[in-house]
């Protein structure tokens, strides 16, 4: 059966999150084709993961044949979030920027999910599995724009999903995500509403085809 990896973390419901909303559609449109497949729903939001400390950094670097009771704690989480990953048949991550990046609640996924030797290094355990990234913004940061210099979403977690990860990353990009609730951004409902039915029209799609990929 088909495994999709789903991490929502958005703050927000699933009515006020532009992501939570695409990667929603994302998920309707995969069951459609997996109705017996297997989702596995990460909401860092209502269940946040704990920041890497110490303790879960040097488990990754030792042999597990040595580590501490803490640090055997520590690594289990670290390995049920890898085992995750390695079961997935593709994986969608929303991904809002808050304050120019991504939310600590996914950068500590990443940290927590990353482990040398394993999920990332020269032969990645999950090495060309189909990642999704659902970039929400508030305004636009596109090429062009004057916000583009700005840009840290998509560039960072490229470098690290594919150049740390061996992950096959593309992009859905909703922007203009605050038009609704800001009055000084009113003329721009039109660029917004088009942004966003794309992007739930991509999601399906995108969602579809990687199904039917893995079904063939």
């Amino acid at each position: 059966m088909a495994t999709l990896l789903l991490i929502d973390s958005s703050v927000f419901p699933e009515g006020g999150s532009a992501s939570r909303s695409v990667t929603a559609a994302f998920r309707t449109a995969w069951e459609k084709q997996h109705p017996d497949g297997t989702v596995i729903h990460r909401d860092l939001a209502a269940d946040p993961l704990p920041h890497l400390d110490g303790v879960a950094a040097s488990a990754g670097f030792s042999d597990p044949a040595t580590h501490t009771p803490e640090q055997q704690a520590a690594f289990a989480l670290r390995v049920e979030l890898a085992e995750e990953l390695e079961r997935a048949d593709a994986v969608v991550i929303a991904a809002p920027m808050y304050n120019f990046t991504i939310p600590s609640t996914l950068k500590a996924w990443l940290d927590q999910v990353i482990i040398m030797g394993r999920t990332a290094g020269e032969t990645p355990s999950a090495k060309g599995t189909p990642v999704t990234v659902v970039a929400s913004r508030g305004g636009s940061y596109a090429p062009g724009t004057p916000r583009e210099p700005f840009e840290y979403v998509q560039n960072y977690l490229e470098a690290v999903l594919n150049g740390g990860m061996g992950l096959d990353v593309d992009f859905i990009v909703p922007e203009l995500t605050m038009a609704p609730s800001n009055p000084a951004m009113a003329e721009l409902m039109p660029l917004y509403e088009t942004s966003r039915e794309k992007a739930l029209q991509e999601a399906a799609t995108k969602a579809k085809a990687l199904a039917e990929n893995l079904a063939a």
